[in-house]
């Protein structure tokens, strides 16, 4: 890709403008289908559980699309109201049991890093070739395994079901830690004071605590109930099924719009941001129907070159540009396990590798030596 490529060079701004009735209707068409389809799955269950799998796979990708359109609202470009934004992305992630406020800020930076490997490594804390040599044998077949593509299903639960609740038990520890240790130290602090001064590695900002405590209370309290209505058995199977794949699902379609053969993979020094969005992000070419349920998210590229632009309007923004997108990486769904590969960062040569083939220039190194 040239260079010589700017953003003013592409038709973006007519893009960025959220229609909010076409953003209600996606709403309505998204959470109407969710709430009928477990409905559905209570009475289908009630007769036969061979029922199941269909009702299943279908909540399944309700739920998916129930995330893509909580990070259009992260973005705040679903709707044009911020705080619109905010109540239904809120909502959007009680139902796949994610914060949706600080998952937002964390995307944000890869938003404004995307391409920068000394900066973000992606999904997974990826290794740059030199940290992997530095690991004994042990380690290293540690690191491989934990990056296989099966690992996007328990990796997934962890991911939506237990890391918050973990992140805001151990924040309230830290912060009932530092409490005390303020009061004996500094007696003449207020507790505003205090709060205004504790550092938390599990959040941000207070109104990202306030995000994860209300996302906690729903989610555990939605468990409870819910339970309690339909059986723990029943629901809490269901549930625990629904977001591993749907989480799967959703981690493997990030993962190949930014790990793939020939990837923009740069150092800070001489990065450029629309290299990392043109040649860093992928067009991820799916069936209509997928494209439907992961709200156009295929268009990975045009997404980076401005978060803005809604999800309704990408497919219409990379036709206009389609001239200036040449060289954008197609991957169609049989593409994807290839990508599955490519999890060690070369500084030297700025690209992606695999471990396979990192390991055979070692060897062929070694030998030349």
């Amino acid at each position: 890709m040239e260079t010589t490529i700017k953003k003013s060079d592409f038709v973006l701004t007519p893009y960025m403008r959220s229609n909010d009735l076409w953003a209600t209707y996606q709403i309505l068409n998204t959470l109407v289908p969710y709430l009928l389809l477990w409905f559905l799955a209570v009475k289908a269950a009630s007769i036969s559980f061979w029922l199941l799998p269909p009702i299943v796979l279908l909540i399944v990708l309700f739920s998916v699309r129930c995330f893509s359109l909580m990070h259009d609202c992260g973005h705040y470009s679903l709707f044009s109201s911020k705080k619109v934004n905010r109540v239904i992305g809120f909502i959007l992630g009680v139902i796949n049991a994610i914060p949706q406020y600080p998952w937002s800020r964390d995307h944000a930076y890869h938003h404004k890093t995307n391409g920068d490997w000394e900066r973000y490594r992606g999904i997974a804390d990826f290794l740059s070739t030199e940290e992997f040599s530095k690991l004994n044998s042990f380690d290293q077949r540690l690191y491989e395994l934990l990056r296989h593509p099966l690992m996007a299903f328990p990796g997934g639960f962890f991911y939506l079901a237990i890391k918050p609740r973990i992140a805001l038990i151990a924040g309230t520890y830290d912060f009932i830690r530092d409490l005390f240790t303020r009061l004996k130290t500094s007696p003449g602090m207020s507790l505003s004071e205090i709060i205004s001064a504790h550092k938390s590695k599990h959040w941000y900002t207070v109104a990202e605590f306030w995000d994860l405590l209300f996302n906690n209370i729903c989610v555990i309290g939605g468990l409870i109930i819910f339970s309690y209505l339909l059986g723990p058995g029943f629901f809490l199977t269901m549930y625990s099924i629904i977001l591993t794949f749907s989480a799967a699902i959703f981690i493997w379609v990030f993962f190949v719009q930014h790990n793939f053969d020939g990837c923009y993979a740069h150092k800070t020094a001489d990065w450029s941001y629309i290299r990392g969005a043109i040649e860093g992000s992928t067009y991820l070419e799916l069936p209509t129907i997928l494209k439907w349920f992961t709200a156009d998210i295929g268009y990975h590229n045009i997404h980076h070159l401005s978060e803005r632009i809604p999800n309704y309007n990408l497919e219409a923004c990379h036709n206009e540009n389609i001239h200036l997108l040449s060289k954008v990486k197609k991957l169609r769904i049989g593409d994807m396990l290839e990508c599955s590969k490519f999890i060690l960062w070369d500084a030297d040569s700025n690209r992606l590798v695999s471990i396979a083939s990192f390991r055979q220039a070692a060897q062929s190194m070694a030998l030349g030596t």
